[in-house]
C-alpha cells in the first residue's frame, strides 16, 4: 500500500486535536457489532479527564542527559486521554502512560538531533512561534472557537498549553526536517511506475475493501508482545464506544493516522497477506481483533467491501446529426457526408465537443462512464473495436447519425490512477520507510533510562 510520513504533519495535528476533545459519534458495527464511533458530533463533551495516579513530582526519564518529568508525563497524558476519544480507567492509565512516555522519548530525541544538525550546518530548523499559533488557530476554528477560548479550554481539562505547543513544535520541526534532508534525493522510476500501473491493472478484477488501519509499531512499543497487548487494550475500548479515527490518530505508526486511519479503497495486494486474510472474512461494519504482522500489530475497521470483475468500462464522447428513424435517404446521405468532413478535425476527446459546434447541425456531447455490456448495440462494437483516442465511423441509430470517441478504457473497480498520483505515492512510500528508520537508529543510539 501506498504511504507517506509516519505521524501526522503539523496540519494534522490540528485534526487530531480537534477530534475527541468534543466527543464522538456512534458510525456502525465491530466485529462483535457493537458501535464503532467514527466522527464527531458538533457539540457533545467528555467527561472530565481524571488525574493520572502513582506520579509524583520527579524524573520520569532521562534521553541522553535531557530529562522527562512526570509533570511533562502527566501533562502529556492528559493530552493523549483528552484527544483519543478513550475513556480513561484504572486499567488502560497504564496503557496511555506507555504511549505518552514513548511519544515524549521520541520527541526529545528529534529535538536532540534537530540541534545538532542546527548547530553543525547552522540553519534553521525548529519551528518557531509563530508557525505553531498558526496551527493553534487552525484547531481553535475546528473547534469554532478563537485561539483565547481553545487555549482556555485545554487550561480547563488542566492541559498546560504548553503541552501541546510542544507536540505541534515537534511535528512541524521533524517533517520539515525529513522532507529537506531526503525528498529532494528521492526518484521514482518509470519502471517502478509501470510496476505499479501493473499491479493495480491485475488487482482490478479482486474484491476492494474501504478500511480504516491502525498499526502498532513493535520496535516502538519496545517488542510484538506489547504491541498486542496494546492492540487488544485498543480494540476493547474502540468495541465500546472510542472513535477509530481518534484512536488511529494518536496510537497508529501509519501515515494514514494523520487521516484518522482511513487508507480508502485497497485491494489484498495492497496490505499485509495476514491483513488481506482476515478482510476475506469480514463484513461490512466491523472491527477485526488484532493481527500480528512483520511490524507490529494491524487493526483494520472494514467500512465497505465490493466485488472485483473483468467488467470493461468506458468513457465516450459523440458528435451528431440528430435525424428521424424514417428521414429520407438524401437526409441521410447529407448527415453522413458532414460528420465524414468532421472527423480528420477532431484532433482528439478534449476537442470533440467544441470542434462539432462548429459545424450547423451537428451536436457534440459527454456520454459519461458506462459498461461496455450496457450499451446499444451498434455503440458497443465500436466500443470493443476501437483504442483509447480513436473516433468511430458515422454510426447510425433511431435517433440520427454519430460519430464515437473511446475516451478512456479501464476494468470495474480499477482506480484512475494517472503517472503523476502514482509517482507521489511511490515518493511517500520511500520518505515513510526513510523517516521510520531515522526514528529507529536514533532509539538505538541513545541511552535512554526509565525511572
Amino acid at each position: 500500500m501506498m504511504r507517506y510520513l509516519t505521524g501526522p504533519t503539523a496540519r494534522n495535528t490540528a485534526l487530531a486535536c480537534t477530534l475527541a476533545i468534543l466527543g464522538a459519534a456512534p458510525a456502525g458495527a465491530q466485529q462483535s457489532d457493537a458501535p464503532v464511533r467514527a466522527a464527531p458530533p458538533e457539540t457533545a463533551a467528555p467527561a472530565p479527564v481524571p488525574q493520572p495516579t502513582g506520579l509524583s513530582e520527579s524524573v520520569a526519564a532521562v534521553v541522553n542527559d535531557d530529562i522527562i518529568s512526570t509533570y511533562d508525563l502527566g501533562q502529556r497524558m492528559r493530552l493523549l486521554i483528552a484527544t483519543s476519544g478513550i475513556q480513561p480507567t484504572q486499567e488502560n492509565l497504564p496503557q496511555f502512560q506507555r504511549e505518552a512516555l514513548i511519544s515524549l522519548v521520541d520527541e526529545t530525541l528529534q529535538f536532540q538531533e534537530l540541534r545538532r544538525v542546527e548547530r553543525e550546518q547552522k540553519i534553521d530548523i525548529v519551528a518557531e512561534d509563530e508557525e505553531v499559533f498558526e496551527e493553534i488557530d487552525g484547531m481553535a476554528q475546528q473547534n469554532n472557537m478563537s485561539r483565547d477560548q481553545f487555549i482556555g479550554y485545554l487550561t480547563s481539562r488542566g492541559i498546560s498549553p504548553e503541552t501541546l505547543k510542544d507536540q505541534i513544535r515537534a511535528n512541524i520541526s521533524w517533517g520539515r526536517w525529513i522532507q529537506g534532508r531526503y525528498g529532494s534525493r528521492l526518484r521514482v522510476g518509470d519502471d517502478q511506475i509501470a510496476a505499479t500501473q501493473a499491479l493495480l491493472a491485475a488487482q482490478a478484477a479482486k474484491p476492494q475493501y474501504a478500511i480504516s488501519e491502525v498499526l502498532i509499531d513493535a520496535n516502538r512499543v519496545g517488542g510484538l508482545q506489547q504491541a498486542m497487548a496494546g492492540a487488544q487494550q485498543l480494540v476493547a475500548q474502540m468495541q465500546q464506544g472510542a472513535p477509530f479515527p481518534a484512536v488511529a490518530r494518536q496510537f497508529s505508526a501509519l501515515p494514514t493516522a494523520a487521516n484518522g486511519g482511513d487508507a480508502g479503497w485497497v485491494s489484498p495486494g495492497e496490505v499485509p497477506a495476514e491483513v488481506a486474510g482476515v478482510l476475506e472474512q469480514m463484513r461490512p461494519g466491523q472491527l477485526s481483533q488484532p493481527i500480528a504482522v512483520k511490524d507490529g500489530v494491524y487493526i483494520v475497521y472494514l467500512r465497505e467491501k465490493r466485488a472485483g470483475g473483468a467488467t470493461t468500462l468506458v468513457s465516450l464522447k459523440q458528435a451528431a446529426v440528430p435525424l428521424a428513424q424514417g428521414a429520407s435517404a438524401e437526409d441521410e446521405a447529407a448527415a453522413r457526408a458532414k460528420l465524414v468532413a468532421l472527423k480528420p478535425q477532431i484532433k482528439d476527446c478534449a476537442t470533440i465537443e467544441a470542434t462539432a459546434g462548429t459545424v450547423a447541425g451537428v451536436i457534440g456531447g459527454d456520454l459519461g462512464e458506462a459498461e461496455v455490456s450496457d450499451l446499444a448495440p451498434q455503440f458497443r462494437e465500436a466500443a470493443e473495436k476501437l483504442d483509447v483516442g480513436q473516433i468511430s465511423d458515422p454510426i447510425r441509430t433511431t435517433a440520427g447519425l454519430h460519430l464515437v470517441a473511446v475516451c478512456g478504457r479501464r476494468n470495474a473497480g480499477q482506480a484512475q490512477v494517472d503517472k503523476d498520483q502514482i509517482e507521489r505515492r511511490l515518493r511517500g512510500q520511500q520518505l515513510s520507510m526513510i523517516a521510520r528508520r531515522y526514528m529507529r537508529d536514533l532509539r538505538n543510539s541513545a541511552t535512554i533510562e526509565q525511572k
